[in-house]
């Protein structure tokens, strides 16, 4: 005997949210010239900046969770945009560093500010970025993000 509908799944929650907050970046900082993905590149570019690292395109791929080619062909088209500059690796002749612009920094730190305020919008229902509720939030999503989905990858041979 099978349930009755109860409700939407959590997958579903969690890729409708994926799909709202996608949204509303993209128009937040369509002003600035950026979509979701070009923010998500160069914000992780900056916050990675700040901490002293000077990433290769493949560690930027990892800290994001964008494909690499992805990451590559974003790269490009910021670089044309004067956003970044990209190097290559002396000590890794395959590795192309990213580094921001002066004005790559300025339009980053403008658009870093504008997503803050609609973070603080989205975490509001929750009690704000600060409180014990969200905090709570950002561990259970941590620990979803954490988990390996491999097993679902594999082949009926492979199980």
């Amino acid at each position: 005997m099978s349930k009755a509908f109860e409700g939407p799944s959590p997958g579903f929650l969690v890729w409708r949210l994926s799909l709202k907050w996608r949204v509303a970046v993209d128009r937040a900082v369509a002003p600035l010239g950026l979509t979701h993905a070009k923010y998500v590149l160069l914000a992780s570019l900056y916050g990675m900046h700040r901490s002293g690292l000077r990433p290769s395109q493949r560690e930027l791929a990892d800290r994001t969770g964008l494909e690499a080619l992805y990451i590559s062909k974003l790269a490009r088209t910021l670089e044309v945009e004067g956003l970044i500059e990209r190097h290559r690796d002396l000590a890794d002749t395959r590795a192309v560093q990213l580094v921001l612009t002066a004005e790559g920094r300025e339009v980053t730190g403008r658009a870093i500010t504008v997503v803050q305020q609609l973070l603080d919008q989205l975490m509001s229902p929750l009690g704000g970025r600060g409180s014990e509720r969200c905090e709570m939030f950002v561990q259970e999503l941590t620990v979803l993000l954490d988990a390996p989905l491999d097993q679902f990858h594999r082949s009926e041979e492979e199980r």
